[in-house]
């Protein structure tokens, strides 16, 4: 794994507001970890990159103050329907390219397997399909936005 591909993952971390991220590309290994407000994040990256005892570097970087971005809604504000959450962490786009029509819209009817969204994960680019027939309710994402695993992204009425 390049280092260019290292300092993407660790921006991703940092302004995405997840916790943990661990990645893993045949033998080669990174997990990078932050620690909540107000602690320094710290992110372990491989020093040699691979090979058998590899030494692991340890960076830390202190976090931008404020509150946390894509935190949890309060219970009462939780959208009702059924959620399709993102398999990965990512970047969400509505589009299969810039300029071109969203794959759904607030309103449309959507059927098991139609494509709701892209999740680009690292420079791949992932269809999400829905998971339930039904009508497109809310959009929860801004196009461009990253995500974390597990994060809602549409509800279907």
């Amino acid at each position: 794994m390049d280092l260019r591909k290292l300092k993407t993952l660790i921006d991703l971390v940092e302004t995405s507001g997840i916790a943990e991220l661990e990645i893993q590309e045949g033998e080669e290994r990174v997990r990078i970890t932050r620690a909540r407000p107000p602690g320094p994040a710290t992110y372990m990256v491989p020093a040699g990159m691979g090979g058998p005892g590899a030494a692991h570097a340890e960076r830390a970087a202190s976090m931008p103050s404020g509150p946390v971005p894509n935190a949890e809604a309060p219970a009462s504000l939780a959208p009702e329907g059924h959620l399709v959450k993102s398999p990965m962490v990512g970047t969400f786009y509505r589009a299969g390219s810039p300029g071109a029509k969203a794959f759904v819209e607030i309103g449309d009817s959507v059927k098991e397997g139609d494509a709701l969204c892209i999740i680009e994960a690292m420079k791949l680019m992932n269809e999400i399909e829905s998971d339930k027939a039904g009508l497109v309710k809310q959009v929860l994402i801004e196009n461009g936005q990253p995500v974390e695993f597990g994060q809602p992204l549409v509800v279907i009425a």
